[in-house]
């Protein structure tokens, strides 16, 4: 049975200041273990590319417990042999129906992982509670489970690994999964177990046999009874992070050509101009960015972008265009916004905007605004407290619920593995940016942006946020 973290009840911020102010919150009877960086991790700002952003203490308060809850869904639902967590759970704690039953997402694991160095360094767990489940995950993805050249099916079962709901072998999702490998690795890097497993699990993975004989693009999948998937990553999106990896690759590199041959769409909306895949949901500009720090870096030829001021900008322009919409959804407003792929009413929706999603229903998604704290702090801080102070059934056991409508009054019953990862990751890196800082000590990724011309450059001083506004 998966090791329980003690119940979390629902209280309010000021119950909580006076919690913390009176107690030194320990989740854990172990003592919590020092971490390997030896570094410490609470009251520092966040610092972005243009400079420092102060969480108030009541800001604190919230993003630690946040955080918390975020972790324990990772901790309470993977498998502790595994180490696969399940794509979705119910807040309530009651059982999935029994096509979601212990269907579990690589790329949740991935996150999983990373939640795993998280909570250690933040004490939540002890090291050796984390070092083990570490040990055990990269032990089944190394040794156990099924891999085609490297790469793993979407999605397995939590208990076995054994392929679910016919899934293809995932090129992103298998690069979501390495990303919490290589997270662990460097965490972790005093445990030689630990780091053979992960240079075992990704120095096998054939970047060069998923191009399906293609010169630079690489393919979404591959199935074994009709082969290759298909379409390509061809623009872009999360995939930068895929990328990265297979041009940093020591065993099977691809050519950092590949790079520029991602179509990348201009747009602009109220103001902010970006680049994009249009039609993509704000995910695609959070997910690469949980692991790879892309501040202060640009590429030098091309469109020159700068990736982390993008997606600033693409948030930006989200925010504004779900402001846009309080006239016919009136939930919506300066301090209430989000949407991205996420549960509704209607089922699962890879939906967003700009440009307007047909079936944007009133629905706001927790994570849009969560995803994009390490990016834009005070506005998703904000959004984030107000949906939790205003609709506190959003918010319970594991963080918030995936997604809710204040307009029809529907609030989603499951939280889902990635939404709550983005958000646990993002306000990390946004407090302390660790989760960076270890991702980016493995030498494939710097290796891969000095092959690419993504270069550290000096910037004048972004034009400030916008300040936070009374009205919901």
């Amino acid at each position: 049975m998966p090791e329980k973290m003690p119940s979390v009840k629902v209280v309010s911020l000021c119950a909580l200041l006076s919690i913390l102010a009176a107690f030194t919150l320990v989740t854990f009877s172990a003592t919590p273990s020092q971490s390997p960086q030896g570094a410490p991790t609470e009251g520092l700002p966040y610092r972005n590319s243009q400079g420092a952003h102060k969480l108030t203490r009541e800001d604190e308060v919230f993003i630690e417990d946040l955080e918390r809850r975020s972790f324990r869904y990772f901790w309470e639902q993977a498998d502790p042999q595994t180490g696969l967590v399940p794509d979705r759970a119910r807040m309530d704690g009651a059982p999935l129906d029994e096509s979601h039953r212990n269907v579990a997402s690589i790329a949740a694991t991935g996150f999983g992982l990373t939640a795993l160095c998280i909570a250690a360094e933040r004490g939540w767990i002890t090291s050796q509670q984390a070092r083990e489940r570490t040990r055990n995950a990269l032990h089944f993805f190394a040794n156990k489970t099924f891999q085609e050249h490297g790469w793993f099916y979407h999605w397995m079962d939590a208990k076995t690994g054994e392929r679910r709901w016919n899934s293809e072998v995932s090129s992103i999702d298998t690069a979501l999964l390495l990303a919490g490998v290589l997270t662990a690795r460097q965490y972790f890097r005093d445990d030689r177990e630990i780091v053979a497993l992960a240079n075992k699990i990704y120095d096998r993975v054939d970047f060069t046999w998923m191009l399906n004989r293609d010169r630079f693009l690489l393919s979404h999948g591959w199935k074994p009874e009709t082969g290759f998937l298909k379409p390509r990553w061809d623009t872009y999106s999360e995939d930068t992070i895929l990328y990265l990896m297979a041009i940093g690759s020591t065993t099977h590199p691809i050519s950092a050509e590949s790079w520029y041959t991602l179509w990348r769409d201009r747009y602009r909306y109220e103001g902010h101009s970006y680049f994009t895949t249009i039609g993509v949901p704000l995910f695609m500009h959070q997910y690469s960015h949980a692991w790879v720090d892309y501040r202060n870096r640009r590429e030098v030829r091309g469109d020159r972008i700068d990736y982390f001021e993008n997606s600033i900008s693409a948030t930006l322009a989200h925010r504004a265009f779900c402001i846009n919409l309080a006239g016919e959804f009136p939930g919506f407003g300066p301090n209430m916004w989000g949407i991205t792929a996420s549960d509704s009413a209607k089922g699962y929706l890879a939906w967003g905007g700009p440009p307007r999603d047909p079936a944007i229903d009133g629905t706001i998604v927790p994570s849009a605004a969560g995803g994009s704290l390490m990016m834009t702090p005070e506005i998703s801080v904000t959004a984030l407290r107000t949906m939790r102070e205003k609709y506190d059934r959003t918010y319970g056991v594991y963080g918030f619920v995936d997604a809710f409508n204040p307009s029809s009054g529907w609030v989603d019953t499951d939280a889902i593995g990635i939404n709550v990862g983005i958000i646990l990751l993002s306000a990390e890196n946004m407090r302390t940016g660790n989760v960076w800082r270890w991702f980016m000590r493995n030498l494939e990724i710097p290796r891969a942006m000095d092959r690419i011309g993504l270069r550290r450059y000096s910037k004048p001083a972004r034009v400030a946020q916008p300040q936070r506004r009374k009205a919901a």
